[in-house]
């Protein structure tokens, strides 16, 4: 910036836009603003950077809407919950040692939480549903304090904070899952929170676009850290909520300026940071940086040096004056200008260590919620200035370590129950008890009255709706009536049996297909025009493919969600939709098809938070396997995606072979999630290998729900009726299972050993029947022992046994135990490469040819082969036995 060279003329510039505000106005200021900035571009001018403000307050002091209720009765309220949250944590830490828990978020935001309880989260006892509120994580002990005053919980439920496993518990963060009638949201996993909530504003306009769930004047709220802005999910999405516009999301942003070990920015300023980029994406941002204690000291600025001091300062520094007090502050802040001195001469260091931030001034955040409820054409931001730690005194204010703050001495509880008028005597606080007043008292028929008036009480969430009329498998008869002779994939199997759920009249329209970009790429593309693509400004050109039958068609009714090259983005749309019938009372059926080595492994912590919050919905792993995606290499083959879904308790995994197998798992997927309403979500693998797609044979239904059913036997029966000594059982797997069959053929044919050949469907629910069967068994020794379908299929089997799938041996290996017979495994360990399908699979040793040598080396075992024969069968097949294991190669 440069030098000021004449005050003179600068002073006459600035009295006469102060004259057109007073006598035109602000938005004729504006406009002037804007002409003289377009002319001076046009000469050339180079203008200062625009997308930050002056550090203070958006919303000046005149223009603030004020505050209607009881301020008084309000912080009485507010001091009874900071109570409550520290007693809570304290004496968990009391009971036991190392259960944790966090008081310096909620201490620095509670009054942003209180000013949402009182004047604007609306709860669903109203004509409209209520809002959608992300709680940040670390703030759950304040949440639960103030449903204790409402009388939601009771003291023991307080006391079982972090003690979840004998029932009667509170979870240590928000989750669902363990609180499925409170927690709307997963947050904890920092940086979900934010995109989610981005997503269920998104999906909250896409349903009622399309009629399925007005949102009237709905808001999502999302409270985060500053610190939280550095998860690349917590401003990776923000440019879609300015894109359409999203005026049904705030984000509130509690800017402590401190993170877990330290500064967010000890060298800059955060909330200056944050504002260029919210406000770069087409955000409205409201800064809340100082409290009314402040405004006598800016208006008497009649230099600007206060101003320029709180331009100047870092956010290290901000620290420094909470942590350090007022007579710090007065030498190390106002003291930088001499003239700045003047300012505060009548005032004491302790008056000075009063100046509040804004984010602790419940006027200054009212006005702003006000503000940010009011906006249109916009999301909202707002940017809240506070302090980590505030009320714990010595004991953790803005010190570095307050995160971890978890106890507290009884000198530090007496300062925070003075500081804040808790109704403890001394005696009294050394149990640190808990405090909640009468039911009749003032306060709490003053918290009474003001969520009733707001709708009920929050956080609360709904587990059912209207259940979905779901099709039977006669439905899905193009995928169970087999190709005929013509060659398709499984992905074109479920781009059938998709066009055969959107025009079903019970279900169609709660069909949700979701891509990320890649839906030529499956061959979705026909959906485009049939469904549209939903677009919240409909399509405003023509695309360049309008004369094509399959042309890009953009609609606000669009069903399709089409979200771009943005994995993330896409999932949290999904989860949104997958949890539709809690948040908004609708049943959706969403369908994310994307690439299965993006799946999982990119967006498993989405995946995670989406088994917490209960999501019913599928997830499709398109172009899946190691060897099947062939020409893609490295970063694009999935061999393990099934191996990473297995770790979520509540997802249903499957890797069908054939269309019919795809049929029947979506059929009941479909019953299990919108008609029995169970609280899971299923992942369905997809290839796009063309063959032949059978007829689906008899009975086959319940071992492919199961895992494993048996599909060929070729056994040759003695004279005396036995099987053949030379036999074997192969598993096959996926798109390999075609391999396996091939294997049984040239085992027969060339070398007199027949074979059962089984179709995979899926090792890991055929594993975790197993794995509960064996605990029902453990726990019941007098019992007649149970048995899981895969033993009950193997049971009594000498034969060796050789599973080969395009996944890593970790996915088939947990079946080991519970299979009669010597088991081979064959997977697709290592990395990926490019090259034809025959090549890798020879590469990765899971073709037929290495079935075969397996399954000869097992007789060999057994004595059933010579093994001079199975080396003889090396040579034959031409596998070079000294060639680098994949593995590591």
């Amino acid at each position: 910036m440069q030098e000021e060279t004449d005050n003179l003329e600068t002073q006459e510039w600035l009295d006469a836009l102060q004259a057109v505000i007073r006598y035109s106005g602000k938005e004729r200021a504006a406009a002037l603003l804007k002409q003289l900035s377009d002319r001076a571009t046009d000469a050339g001018v180079q203008l200062p950077a625009a997308i930050t403000t002056p550090y203070r307050n958006t919303i000046p002091p005149g223009a603030e809407k004020r505050m209607p209720g009881d301020l008084f009765m309000e912080r009485r309220i507010r001091s009874l919950v900071r109570w409550n949250a520290l007693a809570m944590v304290v004496r968990a830490n009391q009971n036991h040692d190392g259960l944790g828990g966090h008081i310096s978020s909620f201490s620095s935001a509670a009054t942003l939480y209180d000013v949402g309880f009182n004047y604007f989260f609306r709860g669903d006892d109203g004509e409209e549903r209520g809002d959608l509120v992300f709680f940040q994580g670390h703030s759950a002990p304040g949440i639960y304090a103030r449903s204790y005053l409402e009388g939601r919980f009771d003291e023991t439920q307080l006391d079982n904070f972090r003690r979840e496993v004998n029932g009667n518990g509170l979870s240590s963060y928000p989750h669902p899952w363990l609180m499925p009638d409170y927690w709307q949201f997963p947050t904890v996993s920092m940086g979900l929170g934010p995109i989610q909530a981005i997503y269920q504003a998104h999906i909250m306009r896409y349903l009622s676009a399309r009629g399925l769930s007005p949102r009237g004047d709905r808001k999502v709220w999302a409270f985060l850290g500053d610190g939280e802005c550095d998860e690349p999910e917590t401003l990776g999405a923000i440019s879609l909520a300015g894109r359409e516009q999203l005026e049904n999301l705030v984000f509130v942003v509690n800017c402590n300026l401190q993170r877990l070990d330290g500064p967010v920015r000890g060298n800059g300023k955060i909330v200056q940071e944050l504002e260029g980029v919210f406000r770069g994406a087409g955000w409205n941002v409201i800064k809340v940086l100082w409290g009314r204690l402040w405004d006598p000291l800016l208006e008497k600025d009649d230099k600007g040096l206060l101003q320029k001091v709180m331009d100047e300062v870092v956010d290290g520094e901000m620290q420094n004056f909470k942590a350090n007090g007022g007579a710090y502050t007065r030498e190390h802040f106002f003291g930088k200008y001499p003239e700045l001195l003047e300012l505060v001469k009548d005032m004491s260091d302790d008056e000075i260590m009063k100046l509040n931030r804004g984010g602790h001034d419940p006027y200054k955040v009212y006005a702003a919620y006000a503000v940010a409820m009011a906006h249109k054409g916009q999301p909202t931001v707002i940017l809240a200035q506070t302090v980590k730690g505030y009320g714990l005194g010595a004991a953790g204010e803005a010190a570095m370590d307050t995160h971890s703050v978890k106890k507290l001495d009884l000198d530090a509880l007496k300062r925070f129950r003075d500081r804040f008028g808790i109704p403890l005597t001394d005696k009294a606080l050394e149990a640190v008890p808990y405090y909640r007043p009468a039911p009749d008292s003032p306060e709490m028929k003053y918290m009474t009255e003001r969520r009733k008036a707001l709708g009920g009480p929050l956080p609360r969430r709904h587990t059912e709706c209207p259940k979905l009329e779901v099709p039977d498998l006669d439905a899905f008869s193009a995928l169970t009536k087999g190709s005929g002779e013509r060659e398709i994939s499984t992905t074109m199997a479920f781009v059938r049996a998709i066009a055969a759920l959107v025009k079903d009249k019970h279900i169609g329209k709660n069909i949700a297909p979701i891509v990320p970009d890649e839906a030529r790429t499956f061959g979705m593309e026909g959906l485009f025009r049939q469904l549209g693509i939903y677009s919240s400004q409909g399509q405003r050109y023509t695309p360049v493919d309008h004369g094509q039958i399959m042309y890009y068609k953009e609609d606000k009714k669009g069903q399709v969600l089409e979200e771009g090259i943005n994995e993330a983005g896409a999932m949290s749309a999904w989860m949104a939709l997958a949890t539709a019938y809690s948040n908004h009372g609708v049943a959706m059926v969403p369908f994310y098809i994307y690439y299965s080595m993006f799946g999982f492994q990119r967006v498993g912590d989405l995946a995670w938070a989406a088994g917490d919050m209960q999501a019913r919905g599928f997830l499709i792993g398109a172009t899946a396997g190691r060897t099947t995606l062939n020409g893609e290499g490295l970063q694009h083959q999935d061999g393990h995606s099934h191996v990473l879904s297995s770790t979520i308790p509540n997802c249903r995994s499957y890797d069908p072979a054939y269309g019919y197998e795809l049929a029947v798992i979506m059929q009941r997927g479909l019953k299990e999630m919108y008609q029995e309403q169970k609280n899971l979500f299923y992942y369905i693998t997809i290839e796009n290998e063309n063959y032949v797609q059978p007829e689906m044979p008899q009975g086959v239904e319940e071992g492919i729900i199961r895992g494993i059913y048996k599909l060929k036997s070729n056994v040759k029966k003695g004279a005396k009726g036995k099987a053949a000594k030379k036999h074997v059982q192969l598993i096959g797997g996926g798109a390999i299972l075609r391999e396996v069959l091939a294997a049984a053929d040239i085992l027969a044919d060339q070398f007199g050993v027949t074979a059962d050949v089984w179709s995979l469907t899926s090792a890991v629910e055929a594993a975790r029947e197993g794995q509960d069967v064996a605990r029902w068994n453990m726990l019941h020794p007098q019992a007649e022992p149970r048995k899981a379908w895969i033993t009950e299929q193997f049971a009594g089997n000498t034969a060796p046994v050789i599973a080969s799938t395009d996944y890593i041996r970790a996915y088939v290996e947990p079946l080991r135990e519970f299979i009669d017979g010597e088991l081979t495994t064959l997977g697709t360990d290592g990395f990926g490469r490019s090259d034809s399908r025959e090549q890798l699979r020879r590469f990765f040793e899971v073709d037929r040819n290495y079935v075969v040598i397996a399954a000869l080396n097992g007789l060999a075992r057994q004595g059933v082969m010579d093994a001079k024969a199975v080396a003889e069968a090396i040579v034959k097949l031409n596998i070079d036995a000294e060639k680098v294991n994949p593995r590591i190669n």
